[in-house]
């Protein structure tokens, strides 16, 4: 299991927290300028994804500074709910909202993934950007997803993958093995984050692997869209 913090003790929930809680301030800051803004066009083609069920009540997990539920307003729904671990991400994204006067749409509470306080069959799709792989136990957190969507909900799932093909692939791993932990501890002050980062995408099970796994859940139709020459996905899994 990769863990932010290697020489402590804590389990990796723990250390999750602890680390966001620490990058927080620089965290969009840093995921602008390390993408080159590409993360927005993701985050937006990820919300595209649900505009033909209509949802009206979205759950978004690992929410962080509450980046894509705000996309997800797009979607005209009745209210979203973002859940995460950290408290200083919830805060940021809290002054978010605040400043987009959306607040009486988005609310957004402490939660886990794994134990997600909400009844079953509550929301008609959840979404999760960049958060999976952080999970401690990345079944248990989609069968969680699973149990809160309504039947003929959807789950879209935005996370970072490996390209594969020359030069996008060579570039890539010097970028993420190199140049993001570089820029990552010298803007965030924390050495371990920008580390973590790459090596948790590596060990991420990736593209058929993860749809294996929603199948194994129990979503249907699943499939994958690759962006950017591979650099990330979106992962859709369906509730019948």
């Amino acid at each position: 299991m990769t863990k932010p913090y290697s020489n402590q003790q804590t389990g990796k929930k723990e250390q999750v927290a602890a680390m966001f809680n620490n990058i927080a301030r620089r965290y969009d800051f840093l995921n602008h300028f390390l993408s080159l803004g590409i993360d927005i066009i993701w985050r937006r083609k990820a919300i595209n994804r649900l505009k033909d069920i209509h949802p009206k009540q979205i759950l978004d997990v690992a929410t962080g500074t509450a980046d894509l539920a705000i996309e997800a307003l797009r979607l005209n729904p009745e209210r979203i709910l973002g859940i995460d671990i950290s408290d200083q991400m919830l805060e940021l994204g809290k002054q978010k909202i605040r400043k987009k006067n959306c607040n009486h749409i988005i609310d957004l509470q402490k939660g886990d993934s794994e134990n997600i306080q909400f009844s079953d069959h509550s929301f008609d799709a959840v979404t999760v950007a960049f958060g999976v792989r952080n999970f401690e136990n990345l079944e248990k957190g989609l069968s969680e997803i699973f149990r809160v969507l309504k039947p003929k909900g959807r789950l879209i799932v935005l996370e970072f993958s490996k390209p594969n093909r020359f030069p996008v692939k060579q570039f890539y791993h010097f970028y993420f093995k190199v140049v993001l932990p570089l820029i990552g501890r010298i803007v965030s002050k924390d050495k371990s984050a920008y580390t973590y980062l790459p090596e948790s995408v590596m060990r991420f099970p990736e593209k058929v692997n993860f749809i294996n796994l929603l199948e194994q859940i129990g979503f249907k139709k699943c499939s994958f869209q690759s962006l950017s020459f591979g650099i990330a996905c979106i992962y859709i899994g369906n509730k019948e």
